[in-house]
């Protein structure tokens, strides 16, 4: 873990090149906004749009017209923890991300790119679980995943994504931009 400064500083935190990297666990779409998810071995993910065949991808997310994200990605980690505190099991994507990686903290993606796969991509904003999620699966399923219910992505190259791709986080080579928290 890093040496964080404190948590108004944590922006300045510095990563061991170990936890820069990890693992594509799970991929997850939905073709229309609540429709469920369906788990996928690979996707093609398409340049400022997102992954083929996702409600986002083909314009009919439930934020779509507001707050849409291209991608969508959450620990590993955060899921399991959720479990442990909230009881929800977000078995089969429930948690309505489309990407699932393990080995990464969350906090580290912040003004990154990943390279998974064939693929580019780009931290877009902080994705954390809302009201939704409550609805759709039970109340209390945000709040169990916290702080912690994701990350969003803009696709800068396009390719072709596997379950079990290493994901790998580099500085952001756009230094001007500005992320939303």
């Amino acid at each position: 873990m890093p040496a964080t400064r404190s948590r108004l500083f944590s922006w300045l935190d510095t990563w061991r090149p170990d936890e820069l990297q990890g693992t594509l666990v799970d991929i997850f779409i939905a073709d229309a906004a609540g429709a469920p998810m369906q788990r996928l071995q690979e996707c093609r993910l398409l340049p400022g749009r997102g992954i083929a065949g996702d409600r986002y991808a083909v314009d009919s997310g439930h934020w779509r017209s507001v707050d849409a994200c291209e991608v969508t990605l959450v620990s590993a980690e955060a899921i399991a923890a959720a479990g442990r505190r909230g009881a929800v099991s977000f078995a089969d994507g429930e948690h309505r991300r489309n990407l699932v990686v393990s080995g990464i903290p969350l906090q580290a993606y912040r003004d990154s790119e990943l390279v998974i796969g064939e693929s580019l991509l780009r931290f877009h904003r902080l994705r954390p679980p809302c009201a939704y999620l409550d609805r759709l699966l039970r109340p209390g399923a945000g709040r169990a995943l916290g702080r912690a219910g994701g990350i969003g992505l803009t696709v800068v190259q396009g390719g072709t994504v596997r379950v079990g791709d290493r994901v790998e986080l580099r500085p952001r080579r756009d230094p001007g931009h500005q992320s939303r928290a």
